[in-house]
């Protein structure tokens, strides 16, 4: 008798590893985005590069280093030897969110270059965190020193000073004053797994739409609902994305399942205008 056993889909594979945030495996997440782009995709397999480069650079380290020492061998090892960057000529390439495909070409963005370099760095006992600040991702690392905050891109730490810099421009958007401000130390609050999840999907999914890429669109949406099931603005968005692709009934859903849940929206008549058209018979 032959058994078959037949492997999850890539979406089951996705929210078996998210339903929980306690241990929620980042990086294993991280590269599962990649499979709506390449199904086939062996995670396990890049699971396993990773903990190559991982030995490698344990091999590096004294057994009686300092934290100190420990992130300066890091930054070399992530960004001179491995030659890890920022891929500045094609920021906004999909491909940059890839985990798989950052390793390969060793370019990426903030956010992805920060899921691998988390990685390494709390497999060498550093605690070290992703920083979800507005508009450029970063990691700390606590030192008995203090906090070194850090750019994924380089490597390179930052002052207040920069930091304080880097958001006045988000400040300024957001209208607030100089005795409204909020401090600065919460914006450098740890990410949690999951946030780092969403950051990474939205990244994409604003790619997509900005290239009326729909289909990619919705299988991004798709991830977003798995990760934040209770949050019902991503059902209206996947319904705005089904409508878009002639998806009239899975659109209806997702836009009557927002209409039903979410609470004090500003946006309800105009997607109540867009169910009415929704079910208006063609013709």
């Amino acid at each position: 008798m032959q058994f078959s056993f037949d492997s999850p889909q890539p979406l089951d594979y996705f929210q078996s590893l998210v339903q929980s945030d306690d241990h929620l495996p980042l990086l294993e997440a991280a590269i599962c985005l990649a499979h709506d782009e390449y199904p086939k995709l062996d995670v396990q397999s890049v699971l396993s590069e990773v903990d190559g480069l991982i030995a490698r650079l344990k091999r590096r380290i004294p057994a009686d280093e300092a934290a100190l020492g420990k992130l300066r061998l890091l930054t070399h090892f992530f960004y001179k030897d491995l030659g890890f960057r920022g891929n500045v000529n094609d920021y906004y390439e999909p491909e940059n969110s890839f985990i798989s495909s950052v390793l390969r070409t060793r370019a990426g963005i903030p956010i992805s270059l920060a899921v691998l370099w988390l990685e390494l760095a709390q497999a060498i006992g550093l605690k070290a965190q992703g920083v979800s600040f507005p508009g450029h991702f970063l990691v700390k690392v606590s030192l008995p020193a203090g906090l070194a905050v850090l750019d994924p891109m380089s490597g390179e730490s930052f002052s207040r000073e920069a930091l304080e810099e880097m958001l006045a421009p988000f400040r300024l958007r957001s209208g607030l004053r100089d005795h409204q401000e909020t401090p600065l130390t919460l914006y450098l609050q740890s990410a949690p797994a999951r946030d780092i999840l969403v950051r990474m999907l939205r990244n994409l999914k604003e790619i997509y739409q900005q290239q009326g890429d729909w289909n990619r669109a919705l299988a991004v949406q798709e991830r977003m609902v798995v990760l934040l099931p209770a949050v019902w603005s991503e059902y209206r968005d996947r319904g705005l994305i089904h409508a878009r692709l002639g998806h009239n009934d899975q659109a209806l859903a997702d836009l009557e399942c927002y209409m039903v849940h979410a609470q004090d929206v500003l946006d309800i008549d105009t997607i109540a205008d867009r169910i009415e058209t929704l079910r208006r018979p063609l013709g």
